[in-house]
């Protein structure tokens, strides 16, 4: 909304137009989302709290008081201040904003029935699943197919220049895997209190960066990288993803006050894996979201491992919960991950210019 306002108001008070920098707007999102999770999760705890089954002790033996479903207030923060402070006419943004809600919308239903209807299995795989697959599809059929948009096909090799593939219309069901892949690796991260979070944060910040130099026309030339016209708008977007995150581990680092829950990691990771497909870095999607991808091996290996030998490779899966049993407190597998999370995203970084 302050963007559209902009043209208007610098007539008469130049000042304002400093809103119409990326920049200064993407902090504005962050600070905005911040603020909104900082003040309004302690009522919110409350809210859910009131509206738990009093029966949900018996499914939670170890956090049995921490309730879930925090990521609705993540989300409504998020589109409180993209409402404010982004372009809501930019394609890029909105295709965000759908798949925030249209995830999230799944993810609220799963916490729903094990939070309030105390079904313990939630929301059926096959349904979540379908979910994913169908804002997978429609998202790649816009991407490839909307007129205006004149989005490339073409995947693009880490530390390469001139290395890349056509897929044609092969690159809708990439972006159909990639949502699917990232949304359930991101919901199996979230596990212990702050991991998922954490996690999320770090990799937010670095696609931050990434379409932010994608989408403007000199840094990607000179980092030799595909420019993507107007994907720099959702560096806004971005902010306030990292202000929610914020916000939100405020209540839920160790000892956590309240859980993310399927509302939160199924939408925040779709949001991640379309970051990584709009700004043409999928392969670098591996690296930036490193743990991701480590915690959803580890359960298909140990699917397979234990389907074929008989055998289990790790003592427990998600990958967490294998260091918990070695021995490793929570808060040390928590703080090891978020650096390891941290190695990843520079590493992902270091290759925009090393090509």
């Amino acid at each position: 909304m302050i963007y559209f306002l902009v043209p208007y108001i610098t007539d008469f008070f130049s000042p304002f137009n400093v809103f119409k920098y990326i920049t200064v707007r993407t902090v504005c999102a962050s600070l905005t989302s911040l603020f909104l999770c900082i003040f309004l999760f302690p009522y919110f705890i409350r809210r859910v709290k009131h509206l738990s089954h009093p029966k949900m002790l018996e499914f939670h033996q170890s956090k049995e008081k921490i309730p879930s479903m925090g990521g609705l207030l993540v989300i409504w923060s998020m589109l409180v201040a993209n409402f404010f402070w982004s372009d809501l006419g930019n394609i890029y943004n909105l295709l965000l904003i759908i798949t925030l809600c249209w995830l999230g919308l799944f993810g609220f239903f799963d916490d729903y029935l094990k939070l309030i209807k105390m079904n313990p299995k939630g929301l059926r795989p096959l349904v979540k699943i379908i979910g994913q697959i169908g804002i997978g599809f429609i998202l790649g059929l816009i991407l490839y197919y909307h007129p205006a948009l004149n989005f490339s096909s073409r995947l693009y090799v880490p530390f390469f220049k001139h290395i890349f593939f056509d897929l044609g219309p092969y690159h809708i069901l990439l972006t159909t895997f990639i949502m699917v892949a990232t949304s359930n690796a991101v919901n199996l991260t979230d596990g212990l209190d702050g991991l998922a979070a954490g996690t999320i944060l770090m990799a937010t910040i670095a696609f931050g960066f990434i379409v932010y130099t994608v989408g403007n026309a000199v840094f990607a030339r000179y980092l030799n990288l595909p420019f993507v016209p107007g994907i720099g708008e959702t560096t806004v977007f971005c902010g306030s993803l990292v202000g929610a995150i914020l916000g939100f581990l405020w209540y839920n680092c160790y000892p956590a006050e309240i859980f993310m829950g399927d509302t939160g990691s199924l939408p925040l990771g779709g949001c991640i894996g379309l970051l990584a497909i709009i700004s043409k870095q999928e392969i670098s999607l591996i690296l930036v979201g490193g743990i991701f991808v480590m915690e959803a091996l580890s359960v298909v290996i140990q699917v397979i491992s234990f389907r074929t030998r008989g055998k289990r490779v790790f003592l427990m899966t998600p990958l967490h919960h294998h260091f918990e049993l070695l021995g490793w407190k929570e808060s040390q597998v928590v703080v090891r991950f978020w650096i390891l999370a941290i190695i990843f995203a520079l590493f992902a970084l270091v290759t925009l210019k090393i090509r």
